[in-house]
């Protein structure tokens, strides 16, 4: 009998103990279990999702995905404005690489291998707007070096880039061929700068 005893006393201590906290858990307002950060975000009901906050149409995904052929841009390329304003993002964001005078001859671009593309060449003229865009956004493999910069520059300002890049045209041929001798000979120079070893 004196063996259970002890056990009885116990559950009868906690049970008392846990019924007295639940009490003054429920009744007073200070120092409340459920008043607490851990405990009250599960005591709300779940908030309700504002409409439009997911998109259900655009976004990088799509771009990515889409066949260049089809992919148009919102913007009137045309628009005075709209190329103004992609002459404005293009130095913010691209003539470090390509140069103010979008041959290839930024302060950036010079330490690549190959360098930079000429804007104005034939082989960037001649692609469509929607080539350009996935080039700008997701960067070119194989032997290109166009960075991807969907996460640097905002949609609508890719847009404009690529209406004032457009807007350029091609460059006079006798630029160009001025132009290719030269970044030939850049590239020539870089390769023949001998490397030596630290002296120790």
């Amino acid at each position: 009998m004196k063996k259970l005893l002890l056990p009885a006393t116990v559950l009868v201590v906690v049970t008392v103990v846990y019924n007295l906290l639940m009490v003054y858990d429920n009744n007073f307002p200070y120092g409340r279990m459920r008043e607490t950060p851990a405990v009250r975000p599960y005591e709300n009901p779940i908030l309700i999702m504002e409409a439009g906050v997911v998109p259900f149409e655009g976004g990088e995904a799509l771009y990515r995905a889409a066949n260049p052929s089809a992919l148009k841009s919102p913007l009137d390329p045309k628009d005075a404005a709209v190329v103004e304003a992609g002459k404005k993002a293009y130095f913010l964001y691209c003539q470090q690489c390509h140069g103010k005078a979008y041959d290839g001859n930024g302060t950036v671009g010079q330490s690549f291998a190959p360098l930079p593309t000429d804007l104005r060449s034939e082989h960037v003229q001649s692609k469509s707007e929607g080539q350009l865009f996935q080039h700008i956004s997701y960067g070119v493999g194989g032997t290109g070096r166009q960075p991807a910069l969907a996460t640097t520059i905002q949609i609508p300002d890719r847009w404009r880039i690529i209406a004032f890049v457009q807007s350029l045209g091609l460059r006079n041929p006798g630029n160009s061929s001025r132009l290719t001798l030269s970044r030939a000979n850049r590239q020539d120079h870089r390769h023949s700068i001998p490397v030596t070893s630290p002296k120790h």
